[in-house]
């Protein structure tokens, strides 16, 4: 009988995690996957957003009714729940602004009752887990950068949620981008954030948004600037790893920028 070779055929992973995205976003599964070394799977589910359409079209400013109507039950309950039946290490909430307009307490609330759907599963969401990794890093002036969609009241909001955790906001703002998923390049925004975040002197950038294309700059950034850079996906991706128990593979991955170096809960010095 001749012995199979067998190829790799993802069954092998060592680490699953779930994310929970907006139905027409493919930006969150994009980025994890880019980042994720072969030992890790990622596996999505999807709650609809009324605020986006076929193809991953929004409108220029994106209103705010859906994305409250986002963490509502019974839909994103719903879609942990299905997506904990599966053999995961850890869940993430693919989603910022929810975060933004329910603040800390709601989030915490939202996590809380999602909690209970999620068979045991560890959860994070991107707001807990920028907060975990910019304590992590010992960042306390942090600029945050907002996707062009998001409009001055939004980003307001994330500027509270972020002073309310302790940190001292230096910047804050919707990027001047196009106001679309499509047109936003690497170069485009490391650019944006050379020329206009940089002078305000933060500890960290923050890229929020997950539907924004931002790993691809953390890299160059981080060693141009001298600063630590943390995206919504990267941060996300990263913190999920930890509660998942694989810190070391968190470890070894690389040129995704200085925060897959440091462990939740050591401050960096």
């Amino acid at each position: 009988m001749n012995t199979i070779r067998a190829r790799k055929d993802g069954w092998e992973a060592q680490a699953r995690i779930g994310v929970v995205v907006p139905h027409a976003d493919v930006g969150p599964e994009a980025e994890f996957q880019a980042i994720a070394p072969e030992e890790v799977s990622v596996h999505g589910s999807r709650v609809h957003f009324g605020a986006m359409r076929a193809g991953g079209e929004m409108d220029p400013k994106i209103p705010h009714d859906p994305v409250r109507a986002f963490v509502q039950p019974p839909h994103i309950d719903d879609a942990v729940e299905l997506l904990a039946a599966s053999p995961l290490d850890a869940i993430a909430l693919g989603f910022t602004s929810s975060a933004y307009v329910l603040r800390a307490s709601g989030e915490k609330s939202l996590l809380d009752r999602l909690a209970r759907r999620a068979r045991g599963i560890p959860l994070t969401s991107t707001t807990v887990a920028a907060v975990t990794g910019l304590t992590a890093l010992g960042a306390r002036k942090v600029a945050v950068v907002n996707p062009p969609w998001f409009d001055d009241q939004l980003s307001r909001l994330g500027a509270d949620y972020f002073t309310e955790q302790g940190f001292t906001v230096v910047h804050h703002g919707p990027c001047g981008l196009p106001s679309d998923q499509k047109l936003i390049t690497p170069q485009a925004l490391s650019a944006w954030i050379r020329t206009t975040v940089a002078g305000h002197r933060p500890d960290a950038v923050l890229v929020a948004g997950n539907g924004i294309r931002a790993v691809g700059v953390i890299d160059a950034l981080e060693q141009d600037l001298h600063l630590a850079v943390l995206t919504a996906n990267q941060v996300l991706f990263w913190h999920a790893l930890h509660l998942a128990g694989a810190s070391r593979t968190a470890r070894k991955i690389t040129g995704y920028g200085q925060l897959f170096d440091t462990e939740p809960g050591s401050a960096a010095s």
